[in-house]
């Protein structure tokens, strides 16, 4: 199955993470959902229990996931933390 993302949505998200999430170590959660970056912070990562996202260099992206269901309420959450902050 192919997941369209918006690169500026999701870039948009992560910053709200940052911002207003909570800080343990490099990363840092808001409302289920963790985001960090790789080392040289060309590689962004933002999942939560049951979807992991990459999210990488010239758009390239990649989700892992077991079910639709998953992904929905994965997406669902990035939708609520941009809509709430």
């Amino acid at each position: 199955m192919k997941n369209e993302l918006d690169a500026k949505f999701l870039l948009q998200v992560f910053e709200k993470i940052r911002q207003f999430g909570e800080k343990q170590d490099d990363k840092y959660r808001l409302n289920g959902i963790t985001a960090f970056t790789d080392l040289d912070g060309y590689t962004l990562f933002v999942e939560d229990p049951k979807v992991k996202l990459q999210f990488g260099f010239h758009n390239q992206y990649h989700f892992d996931y077991e079910s639709s269901e998953h992904f929905e309420q994965f997406q669902k959450k990035l939708k609520q933390i941009d809509e709430q902050y």
